[in-house]
């Protein structure tokens, strides 16, 4: 029940969050009121146009806005809704935005935007200026993965102020609330690949359910939370940290992001990056099918990796079309039979192809993910598999779920204007059980998710073409599961002549520069901090 989005994952899931110890808040001062999400604001016929087409004739923003004055303080503990944990020491700090709620009435109601930062190292190299960073999702709290991310990013640091913040929506930037966790533990019993007419009905009212309690609990910033208004958020936000220039890092959903900004603010665009990045030219089904296609591609390189150092003890056995019906046989004997995992809880089907799918994002994660299949094979049991599934999910040991889900669906819907009918989705089914045997008819059924919101969705594909924009190092990995290869070379044509700038990463896992690969963090550090433009076409490997 999970909507199909475009860069988190398959079967429409969030992204994985790395935990953190972050998260934080503080005031600034503007001369709008806060906006009450639970209030309802429009209605789907009448939510605002923010196409990029209307985004020339948006009114100019307030100077109470515009010259707003960040006071940055220590962090707080992470909310619920960012996922909780510890806070973050200094030097970290936390601040709050505020930003128009609607940018077609900019003088109106705010929303109060949730930031982090670590200020430039120095070493004898002057600042460069803020770095930003957007972690995908969409629903990823950048509060909370920047600090737990932040080694990777230490030669940055030298020159750039990192910068991570909570996209309208997520966390604690107006989190969007739908079910609570009592009903999100229960949605779980719900067959997301049905097998029968009571199944699929099922389902259909499971996502009805889920829309209602999303519009009842967050009414009023729903129509609000799409991409062209993060977009917009942070142009605000460049300009509130006194930059000329956005110089922005993007993963996932975060490189549809920096592509709507290139977009609406070609001439603002300073050193941009894209990681795992998004198709802008594909639709759901074809984002749905490709992700399919992709994790199946991952899984089967996780399979072979596994024969070769396990030999047969590897749950998967020799891989291949062996050990994909390995898998489908256990995730057909959980529809009919949940494994027993620890704390008294369960792992269903649809949660074991979550846990799956989470531990396919990286490399790293592999050795869980065969631990876990031959617990749920050989051990009867699905604590490993359950685990994985709650990381992905935003699920603490408490039972406590984060909004990450909730601002996924939310996103998602907003932007996406397609919404499919149960025929429609019955119509795709073949292509997909062909794709992918283990993830396909969830991906299908993903699908349906946006049906019945109680918002209309905006466009059919993301306007990223950004002629005269500063050059944009555009990373596909081959390997990336959620977001193919493909997209990276889309985007880039997209983008346009000039401005996309293709680096290939020839390994595996969502995303590059995180992989720990040489070569690709030395482009992009030698991009970021010199200004150098790698060729068109760099490979790593």
């Amino acid at each position: 029940m999970h909507p199909v989005v475009r860069g988190a994952g398959a079967l429409g899931l969030a992204v994985a969050l790395v935990g953190g110890p972050t998260a934080c808040r503080s005031g600034s001062p503007a001369s709008s009121a806060k906006v009450d999400p639970t209030t309802p604001a429009t209605t789907a016929a009448s939510a605002p146009a923010t196409t990029a087409a209307s985004a020339a004739t948006t009114p100019a923003l307030p100077a109470a806005l515009t010259g707003q004055r960040l006071a940055w303080q220590a962090c707080p503990a992470p909310s619920a809704a960012q996922g909780r944990g510890p806070a973050p020491d200094a030097p970290w700090e936390c601040a709050t935005l505020k930003a128009p709620l609607d940018y077609a009435a900019p003088s109106g109601r705010t929303v109060d935007l949730a930031l982090i930062r670590i200020r430039a190292a120095g070493g004898g190299e002057p600042r460069i200026g803020s770095l930003v960073y957007n972690f995908g999702g969409p629903g990823a709290s950048g509060v909370v993965t920047l600090p737990a991310l932040a080694q990777d990013y230490a030669d940055l640091n030298t020159r750039y102020d990192l910068v991570g913040f909570d996209p309208r929506g997520v966390g604690d930037s107006a989190g969007v609330r739908c079910l609570d966790d009592a009903a999100t533990d229960a949605s779980a019993t719900v067959d997301g690949s049905p097998d029968d007419t009571a199944e699929v009905r099922a389902l259909g009212e499971a996502v009805a359910a889920y829309a209602a309690a999303c519009q009842a609990n967050s009414g009023g910033v729903l129509p609000y939370v799409d991409t062209v208004s993060a977009a917009r958020d942070l142009d605000l936000l460049r300009q509130v940290l006194g930059d000329d220039r956005l110089h922005y890092f993007g993963l996932s959903y975060g490189t549809e992001l920096g592509g709507v900004y290139a977009h609406l603010y070609p001439g603002n665009v300073g050193r941009m990056v894209m990681d795992a990045v998004v198709d802008p030219t594909q639709d759901p089904v074809q984002t749905a099918l490709g992700q399919a296609k992709g994790f199946q591609l991952a899984l089967e390189n996780f399979m072979t990796a596994c024969a070769e150092q396990a030999g047969a003890d590897c749950p998967t056995g020799s891989g291949g079309a062996q050990g994909t019906e390995r898998i489908a046989t256990l995730l057909r004997g959980l529809d009919a039979a949940p494994l027993p995992a620890d704390g008294g809880r369960t792992l269903t089907q649809d949660l074991a192809v979550t846990g799956i799918a989470a531990a396919l994002y990286s490399e790293a994660s592999w050795n869980a993910l065969a631990v876990g299949l031959q617990e749920a094979m050989q051990g009867g049991t699905g604590t490993t598999l359950l685990a994985l599934a709650d990381a992905y999910l935003g699920r603490d040991a408490q039972g406590r779920y984060s909004n990450l889900s909730a601002a996924n669906r939310a996103v998602t819907c907003v932007d996406d204007r397609q919404r499919y009918t149960e025929a429609e989705v019955r119509e795709q089914l073949p292509a997909f059980r062909q794709a992918s045997p283990v993830f396909g008819e969830f991906a299908a059924w993903g699908l349906a998710a946006c049906t019945g919101w109680p918002v209309a969705g905006r466009t059919d594909h993301p306007e990223v073409d950004a002629p005269g924009a500063a050059p944009i190092i555009v990373i596909g990995n081959t390997g990336d599961p959620a977001t193919p290869y493909e997209g990276a070379r889309a985007m880039a044509r997209q983008l346009g002549p000039g401005v996309g700038v293709t680096v290939t990463l020839r390994g595996q896992g969502h995303g590059g520069y995180d992989t720990g690969n040489a070569c690709l963090k030395q482009t992009v550090d030698h991009y970021l901090l010199d200004g150098v433009v790698p060729p068109d076409g760099t490979t790593c490997t």
